[in-house]
């Protein structure tokens, strides 16, 4: 009889276990908190959007990562051409017209442009669900993944993008993370660079280039660039974007200078200079806050300030990311619809808080007591006081079956229950619960009200 193969998992997707579910739970909750005390509502949306909507946002790069879904029933029905069996790209839009989320920004504003009629601008919204992408699977880089997204759509004020960096601090200061530094820099200082550069007509182009230069350096960038047909003398004069050292304010004065004969490039200098006055009068310090004129964000959609957020103690490239879009909406028919948003990646954060042990131990508790069952009177006995016990808001298991009291307390130990309440022939004797701590290995006595009273309080 041949062997049957075990199943196997698709490559780029995990699975979690219950300790890895409660940590990002764990994350998941502090971002959801820190969302909801800017005012920001839930939103969720279908792993499904269809191609057209997809299509035109991220890039050609990006939407090659797109996972297509077949068309339901003879999906060969609808090919009227013979010529596209031939050809991979003619034949994907007839038999694939939906896809599987590549973020969580589109399907934003394929909503906004749905139901704008019926939202109060600006809307404020968090999403926080899995999206897709049909990349290579490696160390750190996942096909299946969560983002943690908040956007506000309908203003252009800057005060949101203070907000959004606002947040950062809270919800890494929340996870105990104080070594980090976000990345900040503004697309029009971008564009008025490519500008005078003569390249005017390609910002996107140069953009997708200078958004490799943590992968693949500065020499590289400048080498592509070059292949590209961008003039190397006018690369020389603004290499600079590369390199600039000091503070913040020492960085726009540079800035400043170098785009003088750029009103466009200008004008993203002062709305940094605008951010940085109302984050210093939110009381927060702009020490982890650095200019990075060359940080580019590689999505084409991004029309104005631009930010990424590094941790220093752990070389795992960004941990959030986002930035302003102000014609995103006009692909659905909403013009003069802004947005700025603001994205988390839970699995690089998770990789961060390992390392840094900053996982409390407590997260990964899920049982906080067990009853034991040592026999028939001792189960009767465990049944009567659980649920009074859970009424109190603790979560009680009771072991399944009689077994030596050993074997019960090796399964506590195992899934990191601290409290076992014991009944044994002297307590059943006394009346009252014999309490161990897990933790301390000490042991009391209680009357039931007395052990409701202890672990409610613990």
């Amino acid at each position: 009889m041949q062997e049957k193969k075990l199943p196997q998992l698709v490559k780029g997707t995990r699975d979690f276990d219950a300790a890895q579910i409660l940590k990002r739970s764990y994350l998941f909750d502090h971002i959801r908190q820190v969302y909801q005390s800017y005012g920001f509502t839930p939103l969720e949306t279908p792993a499904l959007e269809y191609i057209s909507t997809l299509l035109g946002n991220y890039g050609t790069d990006g939407e090659q990562l797109i996972f297509r879904i077949l068309n339901s029933g003879d999906f060969l029905a609808e090919v009227t051409d013979p010529t596209a069996y031939t050809n991979y790209k003619a034949l994907l839009p007839q038999i694939a017209d939906k896809g599987l989320r590549y973020d969580l920004t589109v399907p934003l504003m394929r909503y906004v442009a749905t139901h704008h009629h019926e939202l109060v601008f600006p809307f404020k919204r968090y999403q926080i669900q899995p999206v897709w992408r049909a990349d290579r699977p490696q160390k750190g880089r996942y096909r299946e993944f969560y983002q943690c997204d908040a956007d506000v759509v309908g203003t252009s004020s800057l005060l949101i993008e203070a907000e959004i960096l606002s947040m950062v601090h809270e919800v890494l200061a929340r996870l105990g993370i104080t070594q980090f530094t976000i990345g900040l820099n503004h697309r029009a200082i971008l564009n008025g660079i490519v500008t005078l550069m003569g390249e005017g007509d390609r910002v996107n182009e140069f953009c997708i280039v200078i958004d490799k230069l943590d992968k693949v350096g500065k020499e590289k960038v400048i080498q592509e660039l070059i292949t590209k047909g961008f003039a190397s003398t006018a690369l020389e004069k603004f290499s600079f974007i590369f390199d600039l050292q000091g503070s913040n304010q020492h960085k726009l004065q540079q800035l400043s200078e170098h785009l003088a004969d750029s009103d466009l490039g200008l004008q993203g200098v002062q709305e940094i200079q605008q951010i940085l006055r109302r984050v210093d009068a939110m009381g927060i310090s702009d020490k982890n806050i650095s200019i990075e004129p060359s940080l580019a964000r590689g999505l084409s959609y991004y029309t104005g300030t631009v930010f990424e957020v590094k941790l220093q103690a752990v070389d795992i490239g960004s941990v959030a990311g986002g930035g302003r879009y102000d014609n995103f909406a006009a692909a659905f028919g909403l013009t003069e619809m802004t947005g700025v948003g603001l994205s988390f990646g839970v699995d690089r954060l998770y990789v961060a808080m390992e390392s840094l042990g900053l996982f409390p131990q407590e997260t990964c508790i899920s049982t906080q007591v067990m009853v034991t069952n040592l026999d028939e009177e001792a189960e009767k006995i465990a049944l009567s006081i659980i649920p009074q016990l859970r009424k109190n808001g603790l979560s009680v298991e009771l072991y399944p079956e009689p077994a030596n009291l050993k074997k019960q307390l090796s399964y506590a130990n195992k899934k990191l229950i601290p409290f076992v309440v014991m009944i044994g022939e002297e307590e059943k004797q006394a009346d009252q619960f014999r309490l161990k701590d897990m933790h301390t290995g000490a042991q009391t006595l209680h009357t039931q009200q007395e052990l409701i009273s202890f672990l409610c309080g613990a």
